[in-house]
């Protein structure tokens, strides 16, 4: 892989060349592989399509890409990535942080992009991170984790230790490196990761979808009992959409992790807008 793109990992059905892809975006601490089993069901239903699990900068294998650690720098990624590849990139979905690159790839180079799902991530600028809380807390307790765990139990009994759930010890655990000596350490910088986050709160992309671009149907889901979107957030939502026939408001009886909480639910979305 080239050393200015980011790591990524094409899923297809039966191994068969697609004839047009689909980007998964993970949200900020997580990796392309998140979407693993959300991807392998689409290509498997659809598969003249492919599945492209990108790994953001500052995340999993993409570490090696160097600052600035912004949303125009992640979207400039995913275009040099899109350039070697031999399918178009007709769809992207995107949760939370990736939801918002998303916006910010279509409002830079959309190229041959027709759909694009922004999943629980709310377009416009949060300066008080409302509902984003206990994300900002996460981060805050990863920068100041020692520089050494001797076991990946070491570190999941720190994190719930500190009073985080089990999964999410489990969850960030996928971010450890084994060192040289057999202990382990967390990998990725936490100095990088708050400066995307505050990039993610600062920027305003509302004018991406308002209107979107001709061609390009835009489709939010609001996970309905999630913070990220305020009351005032969803009417505005559902007001654009219906002003204009290209975006789309769908809420799904879920909190902040859309794709994890109804994996159905979200599959007949996207599926559907696909289509």
């Amino acid at each position: 892989m080239a050393d200015d793109l980011p790591s990524h990992t094409l899923l297809s059905a039966d191994d068969r060349s697609p004839q047009s892809l689909v980007v998964f975006l993970h949200g900020i601490l997580g990796q392309g592989l998140n979407w693993r089993s959300f991807a392998r069901r689409l290509v498997a239903e659809r598969p003249a399509q492919g599945a492209l699990l990108v790994d953001l900068r500052a995340h999993g294998d993409s570490r090696h890409l160097p600052p600035p650690d912004t949303l125009e720098a992640a979207a400039d990624d995913l275009t040099r990535l899109r350039a070697t590849l031999e399918a178009p990139v007709t769809g992207i979905v995107g949760h939370s942080f990736g939801g918002k690159v998303a916006l910010q790839w279509l409002a830079r180079d959309p190229g041959d992009l027709t759909r694009c799902f922004v999943i629980d991530s709310l377009p416009g600028a949060r300066p008080d991170r409302r509902g984003s809380e206990g994300t900002v807390e996460v981060v805050e307790m990863l920068a100041s984790l020692p520089d050494r765990f001797e076991s990946r139990d070491a570190f999941r009994d720190h994190v719930t230790g500190a009073g985080f759930s089990t999964p999410l010890a489990h969850w960030l655990a996928q971010s450890l490196d084994r060192l040289d000596d057999d202990g382990h350490r967390f990998g990725l910088d936490v100095a990088r990761i708050r400066a995307l986050l505050e990039d993610y709160f600062a920027t305003d992309l509302w004018p991406v979808i308002d209107p979107p671009p001709e061609g390009l149907e835009a489709h939010l889901v609001i996970g309905g009992r999630s913070t990220v979107f305020s009351s005032e957030d969803r009417e505005r939502a559902t007001a654009l959409a219906a002003r204009h026939p290209g975006v789309f408001c769908d809420v799904l009886d879920t909190d902040h992790w859309v794709h994890v909480e109804d994996p159905d639910g979200l599959f007949r979305l996207v599926a559907g807008g696909l289509s």
